[in-house]
C-alpha cells in the first residue's frame, strides 16, 4: 500500500471515529460544531470525504483519458534510445508531455467548457446533465484512438450484453481499452525510434572490434554520433509534429 492510500485509509478511520470521540469528550465544543448530533451530519461528513478522495484522484484519472500516456512514453523512449538516462531530466519530459497534451486536447476541453461547465455554472443544467455533456467529447476522442480489438476484449469480459451503438458502451470498458491502445501505439512508435540509433550502435561496435579496441566501450563513441544525427534531422520538431498529427 503506497503512502497516498495509507493517508486516505487513516483519514477515513479518523472521520468515522470522530463522532465517538466527541461523545466521550463533550468538553471539546468545536468537534460537536463540526460533526453535530443529527444523522444527516454524518452523511455530510462522509460525502465530504468522498469528494476529497475524488479530487485527489482526479488528475490521475484525467491524465489517463488524454493523450498524455502516449506522449510521455514516446519521449522516454527517445531519451533511452539516445543513451542519455538523465538528459533531458524527468521534469522536462513530463512538462513537455503536459504542454503537448494541452495543445492536443484543447478542442475537446473547449467543447466540454461550452456544453457542460459554462451551462452548469450558469445554472442552466444540473450536475448529472453537465457530467454527461462533459463525457461526450472525451468519449469521442477516446473512441477515435481505441482499437476495436481492445474494446471488444473488455466488452466480452464484462458480459454486458449487446451494444447497438457507441453510446451504449460503458466507460468502464472504454477507458481501459483506450489506455492499452495508447500503450501499444506508444511502444510501436518507440520501436521505430530505436532503429536508427541501434544501427549507429552496431556500426560503432563492429568498427571498434575490427580495430581491436575491445576495451573501449562503444557507447562512448556512438553517443556523439547519435546526438549529431538527432540534431541534423531536427529530432524534437519531428517528434512533436508526429505526436500531434497522430491524434488528428
Amino acid at each position: 500500500m503506497d503512502m497516498k492510500a495509507k493517508v486516505l485509509v487513516i483519514t477515513m478511520i479518523f472521520i468515522l471515529l470522530l463522532p465517538e470521540f466527541s461523545y466521550a469528550q463533550p468538553e471539546i465544543p468545536f468537534i460537536e460544531g463540526i460533526i453535530g448530533d443529527e444523522p444527516g451530519d454524518y452523511v455530510v461528513s462522509l460525502q465530504l470525504l468522498i469528494i476529497l478522495t475524488i479530487l485527489t484522484l482526479a488528475p490521475s484519472i484525467l491524465i489517463m483519458m488524454t493523450s498524455f500516456t502516449r506522449i510521455v512514453i514516446v519521449l522516454s523512449f527517445i531519451r533511452n534510445a539516445l543513451g542519455m538516462q538523465q538528459t533531458p531530466p524527468n521534469q522536462i519530459i513530463i512538462g513537455l508531455a503536459l504542454f503537448l497534451t494541452f495543445y492536443i486536447m484543447a478542442p475537446v476541453w473547449q467543447t466540454v467548457n461550452a456544453e457542460a461547465i459554462s451551462p452548469y455554472l450558469n445554472e442552466e443544467i444540473d450536475f448529472n446533465q453537465a457530467l454527461n455533456n462533459a463525457m461526450k467529447p472525451i468519449r469521442e476522442f477516446m473512441f477515435r484512438q481505441t482499437r476495436n480489438k481492445d474494446l471488444a476484449l473488455f466488452l466480452n469480459i464484462s458480459e454486458g450484453g449487446q451494444f447497438n451503438s457507441l453510446e451504449d458502451i460503458p466507460n468502464r470498458a472504454l477507458i481501459p481499452a483506450f489506455i492499452i491502445s495508447e500503450l501499444k501505439t506508444a511502444f510501436q512508435i518507440g520501436f521505430v525510434v530505436y532503429i536508427p540509433f541501434l544501427i549507429i550502435d552496431m556500426v560503432v561496435s563492429s568498427t571498434l572490434m575490427s580495430m581491436g579496441m575491445m576495451m573501449l566501450p562503444p557507447v562512448i563513441i556512438s553517443l556523439p554520433f547519435k546526438i549529431l544525427l538527432f540534431i541534423l534531422v531536427d529530432g524534437w520538431n519531428l517528434v512533436a509534429k508526429s505526436l500531434v498529427l497522430g491524434f488528428n
